[in-house]
């Protein structure tokens, strides 16, 4: 079952990469490098034991050392002011940032959000790291429906920041009810299916 969910898994990202623009390649992270998980309680691991949040899970399949840095609850106008410390502390070669989520359901602007996020991608840049967005999904109707989609602003973002997205990943989870333990959380299944996503993902881009 697990070789047939990461083919499957494989054959619909490598669709989503054939539909869109080509595939930039970015620097190669290698084994041991320090990279820093950024983000909310899904990066923190809601409800899951260590060993089944997705920052453990990525490390065992990269071989990078994964620092977990979520903050349950936490919003991007809050993460922002946070992200100059966490990587003065562990000068980390790349930082995955995955927020938002909160800021939608607190109703925050989205242009407001958008910008908290550019804010934090600039700070890990300035200090020569690579940001890496995981796109969240957007609060919608469609979300209530059990068909959530990533919010258009991390493409933008990626875009205009010229940084590599991790996307559909996260969205995806959120529309399997045997994936996740609630409306915003994937449960210990669910990480394992984002985490190999992501793994995906970042080979694509030359990550990894």
């Amino acid at each position: 079952m697990k070789l047939i969910r990461y083919y499957t898994i494989t054959l619909l990202v490598l669709l989503l990469v054939a539909c869109g623009k080509p595939q930039e390649q970015y620097t190669k992270i290698v084994s041991g490098d320090i990279v820093v998980a950024f983000g909310d309680s899904v990066t923190y691991g809601y409800n899951v034991s260590k060993a089944q949040n997705y920052p453990t899970l990525l490390a065992a399949l990269t071989g990078w050392n994964v620092i977990n840095a979520g903050i349950s609850g936490e919003r991007a106008d809050q993460a922002k002011n946070r992200i100059p410390s966490v990587i003065e502390q562990y000068q980390p070669k790349a930082v995955l940032i995955e927020l938002g989520g909160n800021d939608f359901l607190k109703r925050r602007d989205v242009k407001a959000v958008k910008e908290d996020l550019r804010a934090i991608i600039q700070a890990v840049k300035s200090r020569n790291a690579l940001p890496i967005l995981v796109a969240v999904p957007s609060l919608s109707p469609f979300a209530a429906l059990g068909k959530p989609s990533d919010a258009s602003i991390y493409r933008e973002l990626a875009d205009e920041e010229n940084i590599p997205l991790i996307h559909s990943v996260f969205s995806d989870v959120l529309r399997n009810e045997d994936l996740k333990l609630d409306q915003i959380h994937p449960n210990a299944q669910g990480y394992q299916q984002m985490t190999d996503g992501m793994v995906i993902q970042l080979r694509a881009l030359g990550i990894l």
